[in-house]
């Protein structure tokens, strides 16, 4: 049982960050429409601070991916559970994570969501953590790097716990 949490990025940096990621998005996709594509179940409130403060058209659809179960480590094999359901043909499609670890769920699903045709494929993700990184990855829009530890809160958790937590911290796990 995990024993210790530890505040890594306050409520208020994740705001202030959210503010400069929005703008960026914003500016990058002025006058077109977007599809958000929120990876769950992480991200629903991250997705949800993000989706108030963009101001071109948007639409919102979900993928559900399994990889940790209730472990701290990924299977290394990845699942959609959930599918997106909005057609992608000819649209910018932004995939929205919570946090990037080894890679390889976001690698699936971006070979999954190209297969679709999307004009463009761009990825925001609030928490880019490098320590155990197995395929490279392109992040578009990173809203913190850290480059190790077991992070829960602002929606991340560690085997569906901890997810209420406004700041996010590291887990001793």
């Amino acid at each position: 049982m995990p024993s210790a949490i530890r505040p890594v990025i306050t409520r208020e940096q994740i705001q202030v960050r959210l503010r400069e990621l929005a703008a960026r998005i914003n500016r990058d996709y002025a006058g077109q429409e977007i599809i958000l594509i929120g990876v769950l179940k992480g991200v629903f409130i991250f997705l949800a601070d993000l989706i108030r403060l963009l101001t071109m058209p948007v639409r919102v659809d979900f993928v559900r991916l399994r990889s940790y179960g209730e472990s701290s480590t990924s299977s290394g094999r990845v699942v959609i559970t959930l599918d997106a359901e909005l057609p992608l043909q000819d649209r910018n499609v932004l995939v929205v994570e919570d946090i990037i670890d080894s890679g390889l769920t976001l690698d699936f699903l971006l070979q999954h969501l190209r297969k679709q045709g999307p004009r463009s494929l761009k990825v925001c993700c609030l928490t880019d953590k490098r320590e155990r990184r197995a395929i490279a990855i392109p992040l578009d829009y990173v809203g913190f790097t850290v480059e190790k530890g077991f992070l829960v809160g602002y929606g991340l958790d560690y085997a569906e716990n901890h997810r209420q937590y406004p700041d996010i911290s590291e887990l001793d796990v």
